[in-house]
């Protein structure tokens, strides 16, 4: 045998063998903490894969509901458009209407308001006379002026507070002075 291993013989084998046994543990230690951070990483990959899914379905509600606010936007602007073109047009039908009844005035009264008379004055205003009528149902102002021989613009401006487009039955209606 050497001279070298004769001299040492008392540690330096013990030393050895508690040297493998320590190396031995702290590899098994670091075994186990690499096992159980493989799993926290595969959890957490799982989460952020979670994550990720949510993020996507937010963006997506986010893009719907901008669409949902941009689409409820435009019919808003179409629904102001479509009350300006309708008050426009009943504007535009009271005007024709209002226009259709001083036409249709002109025509069942031949001696309107500022005619002139035989002798080229002025006839004056139709004063209530003495008689009365009492509406009957189916009367209008016309029927009503022909059958007691006076037109209906003398007949309605004795009576300026009768609603002509709402006779009511049994209604009293002033007869103006025939001419």
């Amino acid at each position: 045998m050497d001279t070298i291993s004769r001299e040492n013989n008392s540690m330096l084998p013990a030393a050895g063998v508690i040297l493998g046994v320590i190396a031995l543990i702290l590899s098994a230690v670091a075994m186990v903490k690499i096992s159980t951070a493989n799993r926290q990483i595969a959890e957490l990959k799982d989460s952020l894969t979670k994550v990720d899914a949510l993020e996507g379905e937010v963006r997506n509600a986010t893009t719907s509901a901008e669409q949902a606010k941009a689409a409820a936007d435009s019919a808003a602007r179409g629904v102001s458009s479509l009350q300006s073109s309708a008050n426009t047009a009943f504007s535009s039908v009271a005007e024709q209407i209002t226009a259709l009844r001083a036409d249709l005035d002109k025509v069942h009264s031949p001696k309107a308001a500022g005619a002139k008379g035989e002798k080229g004055e002025k006839s004056a205003p139709p004063v209530a006379g003495e008689g009365e009528y009492i509406v009957k149902s189916g009367d209008t102002g016309r029927k009503i002026a022909t059958a007691n021989g006076v037109t209906v613009a003398d007949l309605k401006a004795v009576n300026p507070s009768v609603n002509w487009n709402g006779l009511k039955v049994g209604q009293k209606i002033k007869l103006p002075q025939k001419k």
